[in-house]
């Protein structure tokens, strides 16, 4: 694995890769999804779309985990640190 000097060059990385979309506003540019996932929310289904909050500093951090706990537990529930 390369190593990078900053954040944006890891996240540059990964959107190379293809593993990982642009940043995106979910609030202001709507979250990233395919077309059958729009349909299906439209449709009344329930599509689950992975979402990877970035943080603007450490107490940017804590503050959305105090105020979102599924950022915090959807990690612990793999076994992250």
């Amino acid at each position: 694995m390369p190593e990078f000097d900053s954040f944006e060059e890891w996240l540059e990385f990964g959107w190379k890769q293809g593993w990982i979309s642009g940043p995106c506003c979910s609030t202001h540019d709507g979250t990233p999804s395919t077309e059958a996932e729009d349909a299906e929310w439209e449709d009344g289904g329930d599509p689950c779309i992975h979402v990877i909050r970035l943080y603007e500093s450490e107490f940017h951090k804590k503050q959305v985990e105090r105020n979102s706990p599924p950022a915090v537990w959807r990690a612990t529930n793999r076994g992250w640190k």
